[in-house]
């Protein structure tokens, strides 16, 4: 296609991805959005998805740029990261879009990220999923979620999450109905080309990315078989790639999205605050012997000693990174975290409470300042704090349930106590606490609306014992 001129392949492809999500090609979109309900509720089931603001604030602007390109699409674009050290992306039904961690390791720079990203999109504005899936085999969307988070989440090298989620509702053979096929991947190769041509990201970070994961080897993922992997054939879509982007001139009039992070710094603030602690370790302090100012991998290794307990060190290295940027909130929040865990609550107060309303980080200074005030006998500022975080995003702030359970034990409300603590067990899959302490909860709750939510967390923890 690279030697059409641009506006007649523009004309195609939109005629393309019109005619690909016809119901003649595959599930219908409502049938695929019941899926994708399904599989999502499997997905948060687990606990897999990262909620990292850094990450997640990338990941959007990234994202939302390459879909600015496109037609209007069926489906509405949802990103998500995935908690899991695999060299791997996929796009889920109805266009759910998930990037692993391990992902961000690898790559080195944000042009490969976007190549990734576009290859994803593409799947999913082609429907390569849905048209995967044999109507006849579609007993219910239950059995067939749990199959498709089971492959997906396990393809790139497995778990126990994965492999009971797969083996509960899979028969046998039927994972080769949801593999994307050589086709697939060379079509959404092809298409991520053209839309990152109208992005200002290089199509070049796509084939670098390609290769990074044919060298990899991670976790076997080439060693097993296409049909049970979400990307097969690696090694053909480079040559392919490599042929189309021989010739091929970007366009002038592509626009990147306003500079609103560091790659480096969100992939080394992943690395150092999810990473397995020794590689992550020996990875950054290899890197900082070539770089000694690089800011990412002092603020990286800061956070790993953080983990490591080694508070010294950690203020050292993220005071480090913050000389070379200055004001970074993305600094200041995990400074203000190592000065309560060392006990310099007023410290850590100032420093929070300077970056509370920031847009990117707000939240979680806000949820730290509320740990702050919490033991430093604020009870009521602390109370206020974490209930608006979780009125925001309470699926990344499981632990502010307990926090809100202490200060209820404070203020002598027992029944609010034990629902706050029911519904902290039940977030963390606790199910025999959760059950417990909802069954104290109702027996006392007064108003009615708390009360019938415990009854129906109760009914839903009861089950999973």
């Amino acid at each position: 296609m690279k030697f059409f001129p641009r506006l007649l392949v523009n004309c195609l492809v939109a005629i393309f991805l019109a005619w690909t999500c016809s119901p003649a090609m595959a599930i219908s979109i409502p049938e695929e959005q019941k899926l994708s309900k399904e599989f999502m509720k499997m997905m948060r089931a687990q606990r897999v998805i990262l909620h990292d603001p850094v990450a997640m604030h990338m990941i959007n602007t990234v994202g939302y740029h390459i879909l600015s390109g496109l037609p209007v699409q069926p489906f509405n674009y949802t990103f998500y990261l995935v908690n899991d050290d695999s060299f791997n992306a996929f796009a889920s039904p109805a266009a759910n879009i998930f990037m692993y961690k391990g992902l961000l390791f690898a790559l080195e720079n944000i042009d490969e990220f976007a190549g990734i990203m576009a290859h994803e999109i593409a799947h999913a504005a082609s429907r390569h999923v849905s048209q995967s899936i044999d109507r006849s085999k579609l007993v219910n969307y239950g059995s067939m979620a749990g199959m498709l988070a089971g492959i997906l989440i396990g393809a790139a090298g497995g778990g126990e999450a994965a492999s009971a989620l797969t083996i509960g509702s899979m028969a046998a053979g039927q994972s080769a109905m949801l593999a994307f096929t050589r086709e697939n991947e060379t079509d959404a190769d092809q298409k991520a080309v053209l839309f990152l041509d109208k992005t200002g990201y290089s199509p070049s970070g796509l084939l670098s990315g390609l290769i990074k994961i044919r060298a990899s080897d991670y976790r076997g993922i080439e060693g097993i078989p296409d049909y049970f992997k979400t990307h097969p054939g690696t090694g053909n879509r480079i040559i392919n790639l490599a042929g189309i982007l021989a010739d091929h001139k970007p366009p002038p009039e592509q626009k990147l999205p306003p500079a609103t992070f560091n790659f480096d710094m969100v992939k080394y603030r992943i690395m150092g605050l999810y990473g397995k602690i020794d590689t992550s370790f020996n990875k950054i302090t290899n890197r900082l012997v070539d770089e000694p100012e690089n800011p990412a991998l002092h603020y990286g290794l800061g956070l790993l000693y953080s983990r490591k307990n080694q508070r010294d060190k950690a203020v050292s290295h993220l005071k480090k990174a913050l000389s070379i940027r200055l004001f970074e909130p993305m600094i200041l929040l995990e400074l203000g975290r190592v000065y309560i865990h060392d006990g310099q609550l007023e410290t850590a107060k100032k420093m929070l409470t300077g970056i509370k309303d920031n847009p990117i980080m707000g939240l979680w200074a806000r949820y730290y300042l509320a740990i702050a005030q919490l033991k430093s006998g604020a009870v009521i500022p602390a109370e206020k704090n974490l209930k608006q975080v979780l009125d925001e995003r309470s699926e990344a702030f499981p632990r502010a349930y307990y926090h809100l359970a202490n200060i209820m034990s404070q203020e002598k409300k027992q029944a609010m106590s034990h629902y706050y603590l029911g519904v902290y067990y039940s977030e963390v899959r606790n199910f025999k606490n959760a059950v417990r302490h909802l069954k104290r909860a109702i027996e006392t709750l007064e108003d009615p609306a708390i009360k019938k939510e415990a009854e129906k967390r109760l009914l839903a923890n009861s089950g999973k014992q």
